[in-house]
């Protein structure tokens, strides 16, 4: 392509697709789990939805639910191998993981084996203080001119020096990591092979092209919704706990929740409503199991639905 040719410009359909399993938080992957799932825009979908939910089906086999669009990624150095320049429409979905996928490569992965510093809901994560703040402030050091606003990012993001961490601030903080050249996919452009990505490393495990990067923006949005929005439910069986309930919050939070105050808060805003049932097996007391409210949707929709998550992490 010369200088002053217009580049062909193709549009890739990329889902980030959510589910809660054993109370951990879990991504529908392809490619060994290096790559979410994803497919290119052609004539005969109907529309970019369309064309989303046909891939993820025919890469995945796996049904697709709620989804929304999510970011479109439209940077200018996004080309392909013919030099053909890459717009990138994600959507964000939750879902449930059923079984093991019947299709190679694709796997369900825990969010937080591509986000290890993400995870505070038994506090900080030890990798924040024994690498990732030496490494960061080492890149601090490396510019003066820019010592200053680097150490201000640094702070901000991590909740450091009085700083509060704030857990929709994924994306910042995979950024900043990406900047300070920390992360596989960081050195891409210094010509590192392709294989390293698939490694998993202190960082967590690299994806091909600017997926995690993606998947991170998919997990700040998830995050900031669950606050004002009952999605949480599309994560959850027919019926369920309130304990695991919790644990589907906290496992997409990345923080622990105070079981008193979560408890109350679902009461007060009646999300849910009792099945008369009790659950069985498990090694604990049989508990009682509720379901969601479906009128409740539309209304909290409209109004909006506040889940406790603390401002300040534990």
């Amino acid at each position: 392509m010369s200088d002053t040719q217009e580049p062909v410009v193709s549009a890739e359909l990329v889902a980030v697709l959510v589910a809660v399993s054993d109370g951990e938080p879990r991504v529908l992957t392809t490619d060994a789990g290096q790559a979410l799932p994803a497919g290119p825009f052609q004539h005969t979908h109907r529309s970019l939805q369309t064309g989303l939910r046909d891939w993820v089906e025919t890469q995945t086999h796996h049904p697709v639910g709620y989804v929304e669009q999510l970011y479109t990624f439209a940077d200018r150095d996004r080309f392909d191998a013919q030099g053909m320049r890459i717009v990138s429409v994600s959507y964000v979905g939750l879902t449930r993981e059923v079984g093991q996928p019947d299709v190679a490569q694709v796997i369900w992965q825990d969010c937080y084996r591509y986000f290890p510093w993400e995870d505070w809901r038994d506090g900080a994560p030890s990798i924040i203080q024994s690498t990732i703040v030496p490494a960061l402030l080492n890149w601090c050091e490396q510019d003066e001119s820019l010592r200053a606003l680097r150490r201000q990012r640094v702070n901000y993001s991590f909740g450091l020096e009085g700083a509060i961490w704030n857990e929709d601030f994924v994306l910042q903080r995979y950024e900043l990591l990406y900047e300070a050249g920390l992360l596989p996919e960081s050195c891409r452009r210094r010509q590192r092979e392709q294989q390293e990505l698939g490694k998993h490393d202190e960082l967590g495990l690299g994806m091909r092209h600017d997926h995690r990067r993606i998947l991170a923006t998919g997990l700040a949005r998830l995050r900031a919704k669950i606050k004002y929005r009952p999605v949480v439910f599309e994560l959850m069986p027919p019926e369920f706990t309130l304990l695991q309930l919790q644990q589907a919050v906290e496992a997409l939070a990345g923080r622990g929740l105070h079981k008193q105050n979560f408890r109350r808060l679902i009461e007060q805003q009646a999300l849910v409503e009792e099945t008369g049932a009790m659950s069985l097996g498990g090694s604990g007391r049989p508990a009682k199991l509720f379901r969601f409210r479906g009128d409740v949707l539309f209304e909290r929709a409209i109004s909006g639905s506040k889940l406790p998550l603390a401002k300040q992490a534990r």
